[in-house]
């Protein structure tokens, strides 16, 4: 680390943002659970990670860079090779006539200076940035997969009409998974066509045509996966399903595998579980400050159910791994029941679901309250027995998380009721509930503005809503992005929460325990303070995150 533990613990005790003794806590958290105190202080949301790298480039008294709101030339970052940049962990960002501006996460390094000097013969300006803004920058350095897989088969097979027996099988499923990683793809489909294999990279939530292979590929390459993933090669007919873990630089992928028969032969889908993708705060996700002190306020409670609700990929179990690891400390006993375990947890105890021996949620959640524990995560609450015993776990002085399938979060209360618990069971247990989407981001590499006329706005909007946001403004200035190369040309570029945080008050019990139904209870929510998703999109469209289009797509308003 570029400056010692010692001089980072000052440099936060000045900030006044937590005590002493608070960040000899998170010191000793992050000395047992084998991680750094920087991750440490971002993960448990004690700062942000950009003013983090401003602090500690403010006492080294070096210039500052957040390489992930600006936008970088290709040709400047390749003034850097991939494999040096990953190294050294370096990104090349501007070029002026006073030389390369290198971002750094050791800007002392004169070594990698000097060998940038002499390549170039241009003068190296180092800046700091921090080694995650860094790590998030590299995907820039992407190929084209079509291209590399044809060449690996030009120097590997030379002749064509041998693709079937000397094609190198374990070096294109490996080259598919390294792609896909770097893409930050959360699912890969190889799918069995006519004529064709066609490989397809999950995305930020939109699946993108990356690859074709020769169809004759495309058992050997099925095969492959089965044999890496323990499963039956003789069986063609049925679906199975399994899992396996592939070493990569970066870290060892846990693969989850889903085979099918289709007619055209049998279809691949992978996802991706992937710890480091899911190394987000709460700010990282995009909750906003108002709303961090809402669930801050509900976590810091030792007992009641704090509830993540939306529909399937819209980012629940991120969140809540997001508030387990400001939980996880060495005097609390964390135990989670999820289906399926997603990534690990240093110090938590994760059990995994078996309905082959009868593991369900609820005889998991059953056995959990039998090993003394502080903190229950149900990974989701399915039926009537589950939520019985979650509810009661959190009136017997546990605080008990968990998701569940519902639109917004006002629904979340009459669902409950609706699976036989008692209202009253529900207005004593339930401290918050997070109501949540993503949206994609506009694509820093190639962000711009435009101006829209109020009158377009009105077309998909409420009037209130849009004067709420933006005011009498006439023209309005949004951004989009304009499609490159980074983006798979689509002007997005990863993903960001909307969030909606209901309290649960004294009034909104009182409603529930009445038995009124969501909208009742929803209208007194917006009363007494709560930001709605809609609202919560249409402020990070201001700020220039989104677009309006995303946030009218996952709040279900009809698109522009």
């Amino acid at each position: 680390m570029l400056i010692s533990e010692e001089q980072l613990k000052a440099l936060v005790l000045k900030t006044s943002l937590i005590d002493e003794k608070r960040l000899q806590e998170l010191s000793d958290f992050a000395k047992n659970s084998d991680a750094t105190l920087v991750d440490t202080l971002v993960e448990k949301d004690i700062i942000s990670d950009e003013n983090l790298g401003i602090m500690i480039s403010d006492f080294l008294k070096m210039p500052f860079v957040s390489l992930s709101k600006i936008s970088i030339p290709e040709e400047v970052f390749h003034i850097v090779p991939e494999r040096i940049a990953r190294k050294q962990k370096i990104i090349a960002f501007a070029r002026d006539q006073n030389g390369i501006k290198v971002a750094m996460n050791n800007p002392l390094n004169k070594e990698i200076q000097d060998m940038i000097t002499k390549k170039t013969g241009s003068k190296v300006i180092p800046y700091f940035s921090t080694e995650r803004d860094i790590s998030n920058t590299f995907h820039i350095y992407k190929k084209e997969l079509q291209k590399n897989f044809d060449k690996l088969l030009q120097e590997e097979i030379g002749k064509t009409e041998h693709i079937a027996t000397n094609a190198p099988i374990a070096k294109i499923v490996d080259m598919i998974i390294d792609y896909a990683y770097q893409d930050r793809a959360s699912d890969i489909h190889i799918e069995p066509e006519e004529k064709d294999s066609l490989i397809r990279f999950r995305i930020d939530g939109i699946l993108h045509d990356v690859l074709f292979l020769p169809k004759s590929l495309h058992d050997q390459i099925v095969t492959r996966i089965k044999v890496l993933s323990r499963l039956r090669t003789d069986e063609h007919l049925s679906p199975q399903d399994g899992k396996m873990r592939i070493k990569l630089d970066e870290e060892d992928l846990d693969i989850r595998v889903s085979i099918i028969p289709i007619t055209e032969g049998e279809k691949v889908v992978l996802r991706l579980l992937s710890s480091k993708s899911r190394h987000f705060s709460l700010l990282d996700l995009g909750m906003n400050e108002t709303d961090l002190k809402k669930i801050t306020s509900a976590f810091s409670k030792s007992f009641g159910m704090i509830l993540s609700t939306g529909p399937t990929g819209s980012g629940k179990t991120t969140s809540i791994y997001a508030i387990l690891k400001i939980l996880n400390t060495r005097e609390k006993n964390i135990t989670t029941i999820e289906d399926p375990v997603e990534y690990r947890i240093k110090g938590v105890n994760q059990i995994q679901v078996n309905p082959k021996t009868n593991l369900t949620f609820a005889n998991g959640l059953r056995s959990i309250l039998r090993q003394d524990p502080n903190i229950v995560f149900v990974g989701e609450i399915r039926d009537n027995e589950t939520a019985g015993i979650a509810v009661n776990a959190a009136l017997t002085g546990h605080l008990v998380l968990s998701t569940l399938h519902t639109n917004d979060s006002a629904t979340t209360l009459p669902r409950l009721t609706d699976m036989n618990v008692e209202p009253f069971l529900v207005a004593s247990t339930v401290n918050v509930i997070v109501g949540q989407r993503l949206v994609r981001k506009i694509c820093d590499m190639c962000k711009s503005s435009i101006e829209i006329d109020q009158s377009e706005l009105l077309k998909n909007l409420p009037a209130d809503v849009v004067k709420k946001n933006f005011g009498n403004r006439k023209d309005i200035r949004v951004y989009q992005g304009k499609g490159c190369k980074i983006c798979h040309f689509t002007g997005y570029s990863g993903r960001i929460g909307v969030f909606e945080i209901l309290e649960v008050s004294k009034e909104i019990k009182k409603l529930i325990t009445e038995k009124n139904d969501s909208d009742v209870i929803l209208e007194q929510a917006i009363h007494e303070g709560m930001t709605t998703m809609l609202d919560d999109g249409l402020q990070k469209v201001i700020k220039g995150m989104t677009t309006i289009e995303e946030v009218l797509r996952v709040t279900k308003i009809e698109s522009l």
